[in-house]
């Protein structure tokens, strides 16, 4: 979910927030710890490496050890290098490392990990390129150890091509080597080895399996997730912008589909080599590489979980690097460093750069309601679909919210029960003269019935990949390239022409032109033809007549049995191609699930909700199934004791918060939604507890609007929010600031509204704060 916090100063790293479940009161222990915070997203240029201790450079590595950078080798354009530099990420300084023993021979294009206690060093490309003599690829492997400054070379046993430019991790003890160049060709072997014993090591070539990525060199490997992760590369006519990743369990590779990314959002980086890529938490960073003739400079984000691509918007103060490549970059703590690499004109870099990147949990939005879809608790509407009259269970609120065709249809069929209930209640008062039967408690015992709405024009199996994107904004994609999983595709999309969901329209389109293949091409396109979707039909035929695919499509026995009209159609297109039609027009992506979700709180959703919410005795309608969704205290509520009156009063703890941090709350509920007040942060800080959330996200974003944005004009509402909320530390933090710059506190109108105790506890502060020298020159003016 990418609801930015725009905040009245620049977004912070806030430490990680946990949960305290041993708290009766969570808001009895907040604590915040004030101190340095760096901007999220913000570059900063450090010092750069001076001459006099290492030369600026290229295809050279950096690894992170402790609280330092250890740079090895790469070239200055002169010459091979086989340095080691330091750079102390504390006090920003650098200096040559501590080495004895032989170290590897000059190079470039090697690399480097870090196991233990050591840095292992593989292979690379060696010689005098001065005099272009002696130049040849490696693949020896050496170790520094960081205690001792002591350079191993292990001799090793095995069969591995030397190589260069070629990629290297570290996982389960192991060092792994893909691909690379061998001096003629590039590669895409797989060669492992085990790091924990030098006496027992040996090379070992690993068996690939799956979309094995094709040769390829000068590209970035990086490990998330227990998986290893592959973006593009030099890979001659066959470069592209693909994202593999290696599962290191089953050995088998995967390339990562792009097609659930809508045209209008970010896409992929361009295609490039001499890039890097680093992982840190759940997210992989790609910044520079050679892209198309271009030095970019932006830093693109893919997330692992949710597999979408987003381009990083650097904070407003960043010292921002130029684009360049052949550079090398490692994490320390949370922040990236990027080190050298050659930028405009061919010039070596001596620079260092650092980034810093934002902590804070992700959204569970589209996840939470995921769950809610799967799990079916709480339904309040039944569907019934096509011919066989088959059921699909779901939940008014959602599915009114994010589409206006079935929002119809559910208002005509919730009109229909009305006027069927009105009937049955005047026949049962004229039968009994009595109403509703009640238990022997005295309540009603009649459970209200699913709102039953019928849609004739819809299977079940694709209606319920329409129902899942309503849920969560995607679709789950079946096996690529798989005629009967591209025709269930084709059926969502026709349900999405009829419903008028362009987002899910997009996502089909996109889904099923990356599917077409050889052999499922005239399948696709005879049910394009059937179901009238022209687009895709269109895309059918051109992909037939291309040069490459005619010849072969038109010998299958597929081909022997299509309609005479398609093979007319197929024939006349080989013969006289139309003119290709170029459009300007804007493509509709349609409203994402948080762009719905918040006009359903903002008042669309209003006439279904089916909850009071009582805060201070106020109602405030809302939606059982939303609620319970994003909270396990609502969803355990409404499971198991839910109000006979549809009333809940809303409290954190023994606190009842503002209305307006209340309204902050339902905001993140609804839609994922952390922008808010910083006094709202006080009383919301320990929501994510009291309300058991997926994760820490809005109590993170709570302590970091709290931290950093206190400010003359607000100070007094935080004040008494803090006392409100027993937050000690942030009272007494306030009341600081209040002291320090009482001269403009005391012109804030909202200071004659404090209360008496509040007004007390400032007058104390402020006599704390005047020495006995100022109460003797105060005495005297007096």
């Amino acid at each position: 979910c990418l609801v930015a916090a725009t905040m009245s100063c620049k977004s912070k790293v806030a430490p990680s927030v946990d949960f305290d479940h041993s708290c009766s009161d969570s808001v009895e222990y907040l604590t915040l710890n004030f101190g340095p915070f760096e901007t999220v997203h913000r570059w900063r240029r450090l010092p750069p490496c001076d001459e006099f201790v290492g030369a600026r450079r290229s295809k050279h590595t950096v690894v992170a050890y402790r609280d330092a950078i250890y740079v090895f080798g790469g070239d200055n354009g002169k010459n091979m290098l086989n340095d080691l530099l330091r750079f102390d990420v504390k006090d920003c300084s650098w200096c040559r490392a501590f080495t004895t023993g032989t170290p590897p021979a000059p190079r470039y294009h090697h690399s480097a990990v870090v196991y233990g206690s050591s840095m292992f060093v593989f292979g690379g490309y060696t010689g005098d390129i001065y005099s272009n003599s002696n130049l040849k690829n490696k693949n020896d492997l050496f170790e520094y150890k960081f205690a001792t400054g002591q350079w191993t070379e292990w001799k090793v046993e095995g069969r591995l091509v030397a190589r260069s430019a070629h990629g290297a991790t570290v996982y389960n003890d192991k060092l792994w080597i893909f691909a690379g160049y061998d001096g003629n060709a590039r590669l895409n072997d797989m060669w492992t080895i085990s790091l924990q014993d030098r006496e027992q090591a040996y090379w070992e070539e690993i068996e690939q399996s799956g979309e094995i990525p094709p040769s390829c060199c000068n590209f970035p490997v990086a490990v998330c997730r227990d998986k290893m992760f592959v973006f593009s590369g030099q890979s001659g006519a066959k470069i592209t912008n693909n994202l593999f990743q290696f599962e290191f369990k089953g050995h088998i590779w995967t390339r990562i589909p792009t097609e659930h990314l809508l045209r209008g959002s970010p896409p992929p980086p361009q295609r490039r080599y001499g890039h890097t890529m680093v992982a840190f938490d759940r997210h992989l960073y790609v910044f520079g590489g050679a892209a198309d003739n271009t030095l970019p400079n932006e830093l693109h984000c893919y997330d692992v979980d949710s597999q979408t691509w987003e381009v990083i918007q650097p904070s407003t103060d960043s010292e921002m690097p130029s684009g360049r490549l052949f550079h090398a970059a490692a994490v320390i703590h949370d922040a990236m460093y990027i080190f050298g690499g050659t930028v405009d004109n061919n010039v070596r870099s001596g620079e260092m750069y650092r980034f810093q990147f934002s902590c804070y949990p992700k959204c569970t939005l589209h996840e939470d309601y995921g769950k809610l879809w799967e799990n079916r608790q709480f339904c309040d509407v039944e569907f019934t679909l096509g011919e066989r009259e088959e059921k699909v269970l779901g939940h008014i609120a959602i599915v009114t919210a994010r589409c206006k065709w079935l929002r119809k249809k559910i208002l005509q069929a919730r009109d229909r029960q009305k006027q069927k209930s009105k009937l049955e209640c005047n026949e049962e008062s004229d039968e009994s003269g009595s109403g509703s039967q009640k238990d022997s408690s005295g309540r009603s015992s009649r459970v209200p019935p699913l709102l039953e709405v019928s849609i004739r024009e819809a299977d079940a199996q694709p209606f319920e990949v329409l129902m899942q994107f309503l849920y969560t904004d995607k679709i789950q994609y079946p096996r690529r390239g798989h005629v009967q999983d591209v025709l269930l595709i084709m059926d969502v999309y026709k349900l999405a022409l009829s419903f008028k969901l362009s987002r899910l329209e997009q996502l089909c389109v996109q889904y099923i032109e990356a599917s077409v293949d050889l052999q499922n091409v005239l399948s696709v396109c005879e049910n394009a033809n059937k179901l009238q979707l022209d687009q895709l039909k269109e895309h059918c035929l051109n992909f037939v007549v291309k040069e490459s695919h005619f010849n072969q499509v038109i010998m299958t026995k597929e081909f022997e049995h299509l309609s005479t009209q398609l093979i007319v159609e197929i024939v006349r297109r080989k013969q006289q191609p139309p003119p290709r039609v170029y459009s300007d027009q804007p493509v509709d992506i349609g409203t994402s699930l948080v762009q719905d979700m918040k006009a359903c709180l903002e008042g669309a959703g209003h006439e279904f909700c089916d909850i009071i919410l009582l805060l201070d005795g106020h109602p405030r309608p809302a939606h059982k199934a939303i609620l319970a969704a994003r909270s396990s205290y609502f969803e355990a509520m409404f499971r198991s004791f839910m109000p006979e009156d549809g009333q809940v009063n809303i409290s954190i703890g023994e606190m009842v918060p503002s209305t307006q941090a209340f309204e902050s709350m339902l905001r993140y509920i609804y839609y994922g939604d952390v922008n808010m007040p910083p006094e709202d942060s006080l009383y919301l800080f320990a929501a994510p507890y009291y309300y058991g959330f997926s994760n820490n996200r809005l109590q993170a974003y709570c302590k970091q609007n709290l931290e950093m944005n206190v400010t003359v004009e607000n100070v007094l509402q935080i004040l008494e929010a803090a006392d409100k909320t027993q937050a000690l530390d942030m009272k007494k933090h306030c009341l600081h600031i209040i002291v320090h710059q009482f001269t403009k506190v005391s012109k804030l109108p909202n200071l004659r509204s404090l209360s008496q105790p509040l007004l007390l506890d400032i007058i104390d502060s402020l006599a704390s704060h005047i020495s006995d020298k100022q109460c003797t020159e105060m005495s005297s003016d007096i």
